[in-house]
């Protein structure tokens, strides 16, 4: 079974928006054992999107257009889409009447042009998740089959899982599941974690059991994928419950999560886990390491809240040496928001020489006081995004010792 993904939309060939979307498809698609070998990235134009999708299924068994359903002029694909089955379009009064409801509900009048996504290509139904006001198509063509989604990411994966992905698996017979697992990991180079896993890897490729790669993901952290095949997700799941027991010991304390884990999250759980609340206080970051924990504790309980300071030479608040600055500001901290941990990370003023792009990072837990210097990028913009998450690995780390 192949499935290739055609992503519409002149302002993903702009670069005005980058296109997750079609690499979250290809995933899922390989996942379910679902091959496919093209991607496409076509503009808001009749004729290409047209030639796109007619040059997919020559050689694809499946389509899935991504974009170009919402109610604007420049929204085609369902017009499109209706030219290739041939049959023209006719509109679905129970989609148009639940639009209506939908604007009606919010307070807003509708537009008379977001009737326009409720016409529905002759021969296509409309798929039963609808998160917004673009309904998804399936559209058979002879044997072969086109899916229409949203480009609004939260929309197309709802179809996606709802409909498109149990479908594809239907058609294509396959039987038995592919399940994945990511583990998180901060602090090791890609090539250091494909050494200290070169015998894991050899391993599964002579059993066939698993398989491990590695993805790169910026300050997101380095993710170790661990995917199985097997009859049912049981036996799958419990292929891969096995394969993270070997390997966690192999990578120690570098793994700080797994799946959708975050370091933010991973230190709330930590912090929860000990009954403990955190404050922070930075310079270097100006905000960020706030902004990343109120987002994982939007509700404030765990992280009480953080101070921006200025970091100037001279300051009679901000003298001493780096890791006396970073010190004091942890304390104060804790002391101001009345919290039980106080976080912060610091540079070395000019004066004090060392590498470009060193961070200190410094936590009072409870009046018990740990440093780390680390080193990073030496552009701000990179060493501030970096030092957050290496501050938060480095309070993750000193957590786990106490």
């Amino acid at each position: 079974m192949r499935c290739e993904v055609v992503a519409v939309g002149t302002e993903l060939l702009l670069g005005i928006i980058t296109d997750t979307n079609s690499s979250w498809i290809g995933e899922q698609l390989a996942l379910s054992g679902i091959d496919s070998h093209f991607q496409v990235k076509v503009g808001d134009n009749f004729e290409r999107i047209e030639a796109c999708i007619r040059t997919a299924l020559e050689r694809s068994d499946a389509v899935i257009c991504c974009g170009g359903l919402g109610p604007t002029q420049d929204d085609i694909t369902r017009d499109v889409i209706a030219h290739i089955m041939g049959g023209g379009m006719v509109r679905d009064d129970a989609i148009a009447g639940e639009i209506k409801r939908r604007f009606e509900a919010r307070g807003r009048t509708m537009s008379a042009n977001n009737l326009r996504q409720a016409d529905v290509p002759v021969g296509a139904v409309t798929i039963e998740q609808m998160p917004g006001t673009a309904p998804g198509l399936v559209c058979p063509i002879g044997d072969k089959v086109i899916y229409a989604v949203p480009g609004v990411p939260s929309e197309m994966r709802a179809m996606m899982e709802g409909t498109i992905l149990p479908d594809l698996r239907a058609r294509s017979g396959a039987v038995g599941v592919i399940r994945s697992r990511v583990l998180k990991s901060w602090g090791m180079s890609e090539s250091g974690l494909a050494e200290v896993l070169s015998e894991r890897i050899e391993a599964l490729d002579q059993s066939g059991h698993a398989t491990i790669a590695f993805q790169a993901s910026g300050i997101e952290g380095l993710k170790v994928r661990i995917t199985a095949k097997s009859g049912d997700e049981a036996a799958a799941d419990a292929i891969l419950d096995a394969e993270e027991a070997l390997i966690r010991p192999i990578l120690g304390d570098v793994v700080f999560g797994i799946n959708d884990d975050t370091m933010e999250t991973a230190v709330i759980a930590q912090l929860r886990d000990r009954a403990l609340t955190l404050a922070v206080a930075e310079t270097l970051t100006g905000g960020i390491l706030a902004s990343r924990m109120t987002a994982a504790d939007p509700a404030l309980e765990t992280f009480r809240g953080g101070l921006v300071l200025a970091d100037r030479d001279g300051d009679s608040g901000l003298s001493g040496t780096a890791q006396e600055r970073a010190m004091r500001l942890a304390e104060q901290a804790r002391k101001t928001m009345q919290a039980d941990v106080g976080l912060a990370a610091v540079t070395p003023f000019e004066r004090e020489g060392g590498t470009p792009g060193t961070v200190v990072a410094a936590a009072s837990i409870k009046g018990e006081q740990a440093l780390e210097t680390f080193v990073l990028f030496s552009d701000r913009n990179r060493m501030r995004n970096y030092g957050v998450i290496s501050t938060l690995d480095f309070l993750r780390k000193t957590l786990a010792g106490r």
